[in-house]
């Protein structure tokens, strides 16, 4: 364990734990953008930068997410040089999602009202990764990439590999923004990111006959478990 300050307080942490994993344990909220604990951070969207000073003096303001604490830490989380890193932040948020109701939000808290940057506006995507993430991470396919990825207007912000792509609708759940959706209706899981869509066929219940999971969802886990198909062939409620 090292002891840290926070914003004045000491606290003790585990040695290597990262400094907004800290920071919440002991109830100082710090917004973000790109961090779930899912998935491993990224230090992308820079909306949890902290001011940090080491015991030997070095002082500089860093992401908290991909920071690691250390003996002797002094961390502020609300000083004016964070202040001013977030609105810089907020600013080329707004730029790539000018319409996200959660990125107003933020711009409303911290009281800026309009950014310089020009406007990329890809449909409520702020390039978090997440998706991309929990797509490699946790789900274990890779269907989304940042790989060949255009800047064109009207264009994707990833690329999707629909062929992989399982529609299991991790990456919806995930997405900050709403820029990644999904709808069951009937038969079909229609999955929907920025500028595209794709639908994938849904398997019944033998029983009660519910459409309950993607077909190529089951087919992934039934690859992965060694559970034959039919395994899968009633819903979780009737088996």
């Amino acid at each position: 364990m090292v002891k840290i300050t926070i914003n004045g307080r000491q606290v003790e942490a585990k040695e290597n734990a990262k400094v907004l994993e800290v920071c919440r344990t002991n109830n100082f909220i710090i917004e973000t953008v790109c961090a779930h604990e899912s998935v491993s951070p990224y230090g992308n969207c820079r909306m949890c930068v902290v001011e940090i000073t080491t015991k030997d003096g070095k002082n500089r303001v860093v992401p908290s997410c991909i920071s690691k604490v250390e003996e002797g830490l002094d961390v502020k989380t609300n000083s004016e040089k964070v202040i001013a890193e977030r609105k810089l932040s907020i600013q080329k948020l707004m730029a790539r999602a000018p319409k996200s109701e959660v990125i107003k939000e933020l711009a409303k808290k911290y009281g800026v009202d309009s950014t310089p940057l020009p406007l990329e506006d890809h449909q409520n995507c702020v390039l978090c990764s997440l998706c991309t993430r929990v797509c490699a991470e946790v789900v274990g396919v890779n269907a989304i990439s940042k790989i060949n990825r255009s800047t064109d207007p009207g264009a994707l912000p990833y690329t999707v590999n629909f062929d992989a792509c399982i529609a299991c609708g991790s990456c919806a759940e995930i997405c900050p923004t709403g820029a990644i959706s999904l709808e069951d209706k009937d038969d079909t899981r229609t999955m929907a990111w920025p500028y595209q869509k794709h639908d994938f066929k849904m398997t019944k219940c033998k029983t009660c006959s519910r459409f309950y999971a993607p077909t190529k969802q089951l087919e992934y886990i039934s690859g992965k478990s060694g559970q034959p198909m039919e395994f899968f062939a009633k819903c979780i409620d009737d088996r």
